[in-house]
């Protein structure tokens, strides 16, 4: 087991849930308007439509592996070419983090908590996503790939809890300092980018 992989996915993971996003932001945004408890049920329906798109990955693309290596090595490239467009995009996206509460109602948490899940399922970008994340950082010859795929999933879903969390319990604190400080959506910005390519050059020249 190669726990050096498993700690830049972790990092990797972290950078990611840090920087500014539909998902953080939403949390952010429910937390200033609604309290730490309603943030709180959010992020639970976020996180817990992760397990989905996990299960989808794992099912989907452990069967490829066992068809055909040379399938995973076109899915690495995939990936490595969708990181590069994501990066790209984030390049062309203003670097100011926009916190306006519109649209921003006073819902019971199991209601929040189902519209978090329900927007993270739906959401296909997640899965393409997951796709182009998680197959550069098995981590083990001897552990399935399928096992593998939860262990890296579940892993996403503890530090992207935590990160989240975080936000919903400090989001006035987090909403003030953002809106104090110009530089924080450009230092945001660019180290987003920089995940994204580090990630794909990563899964280009990995041997895995």
């Amino acid at each position: 087991m190669n726990y050096q992989i498993l700690l830049a996915f972790v990092l990797a993971t972290a950078t990611l849930a840090v920087s500014p996003g539909p998902d953080n932001i939403f949390v952010l945004t429910q937390s200033i308007a609604n309290g730490k408890r309603k943030g709180l049920a959010t992020v639970y329906g976020l996180i817990s439509g992760c397990l989905v798109h996990t299960s989808l990955l794992a099912f989907g693309v452990s069967a490829l592996i066992k068809e055909n290596e040379s399938i995973y090595f076109i899915i690495k490239l995939f990936g490595a070419a969708y990181l590069v467009y994501l990066a790209f995009m984030v390049c062309k996206s203003p670097s100011d983090i926009n916190l306006q509460q519109k649209g921003v109602t006073d819902k019971s948490d199991f209601q929040l908590f189902k519209q978090g899940f329900i927007m993270n399922v739906l959401n296909p970008k997640v899965t393409i996503f997951f796709l182009a994340f998680f197959p550069g950082f098995l981590f083990s010859e001897t552990i399935s790939a399928l096992l593998q795929f939860y262990i890296l999933g579940l892993l996403f879903m503890f530090v992207s809890f935590i990160i989240f969390s975080l936000i919903a319990i400090l989001a006035s604190q987090l909403s003030s300092f953002i809106k104090g400080n110009n530089k924080v959506g450009v230092v945001l910005k660019w180290l987003q980018v920089s995940v994204f390519l580090g990630i794909a050059v990563y899964l280009l020249f990995s041997n895995k």
